[in-house]
């Protein structure tokens, strides 16, 4: 049986690694993200090196009504996702009071709404079917407070709770729920933010690849939450240890000094 795994945001970075690695498991891909002519490259490369088929779906995830287009695409091409990848996702550096509304919006329609609304919409056959995965983009931003990125901290807590407790209501249906925590990443996330994300802590960023095979081996072993490096899991259990005061203090001071050099 034939497993096909939906992913967004897949024309570069984390998402065009998360295609990688199921095209070389074996799963066919759906590609989704707003640039086509690099999901085209890629499904062509995928398809060639590991003889999966690979579709492309153009469609911006700002768009509310994006996931309904999505989902009857899928219909009508008879296409049955095995596995969603909720992996789209950008994040803005800058005051909160000086951002630009319409563009906050956009941020929490990709971040949160097209990500509960498309898992809703593909997540029933899987049930009905008692087989399958929903994998998560969230990240270990998601368990701070984010001065000078206010929304897209808070967009990310929203991700890593959503998928903590729905993984509990699907625990008995076969399906799985993970949840990837990745510290900085090297992507074009940082460039669309306005700032080098490196430089958002004293450590490298994480290759994308490692992020994404952390990531998939998570899904694959039915773990809940996944938190690539050792560095970043020794950070996430620090947290709960350290004063919510500090913690807002300590990264309002590290991204305002960041957005200083932007």
């Amino acid at each position: 049986m034939s497993n096909t795994a939906l992913i967004t945001g897949a024309s570069s970075g984390i998402g065009e690694q998360f295609a990688r690695h199921f095209a070389d498991d074996g799963w066919n891909v759906v590609l989704l993200a707003r640039r086509q002519e690099r999901l085209d490259a890629l499904a062509t490369t995928l398809e060639s090196k590991f003889g999966i088929e690979a579709a492309v779906i153009v469609e911006d995830l700002s768009d509310s009504q994006a996931p309904e287009r999505i989902a009857g695409v899928l219909n009508a091409r008879g296409i049955a996702v095995n596995a969603l990848v909720n992996n789209a996702g950008f994040g803005h550096l800058g005051e909160f009071i000086s951002a630009d509304p319409s563009m906050l919006q956009s941020m929490m329609t990709v971040n949160m709404l097209s990500l509960v609304h498309l898992t809703r919409l593909l997540l029933p056959p899987m049930v009905t079917e008692r087989r399958g995965h929903i994998l998560n983009v969230g990240s270990l931003a998601g368990y701070l407070p984010g001065p000078h990125m206010a929304v897209y901290y808070a967009s990310k807590a929203f991700v890593n709770s959503f998928s903590e407790a729905l993984a509990v209501e699907l625990r008995a249906t076969g399906v799985t729920v993970t949840v990837c925590c990745p510290g900085p990443t090297a992507s074009e996330f940082g460039k669309i933010a306005g700032s080098d994300v490196r430089r958002l802590t004293a450590v490298r960023s994480m290759p994308a690849e490692r992020v994404a095979r952390h990531a998939y081996r998570a899904m694959q072993a039915g773990r809940v939450i996944a938190i690539p490096g050792f560095g970043n899991l020794l950070i996430y259990h620090a947290l709960r240890f350290l004063p919510r005061a500090v913690a807002r203090r300590l990264t309002g001071l590290l991204n305002r000094a960041t957005q200083g050099k932007s």
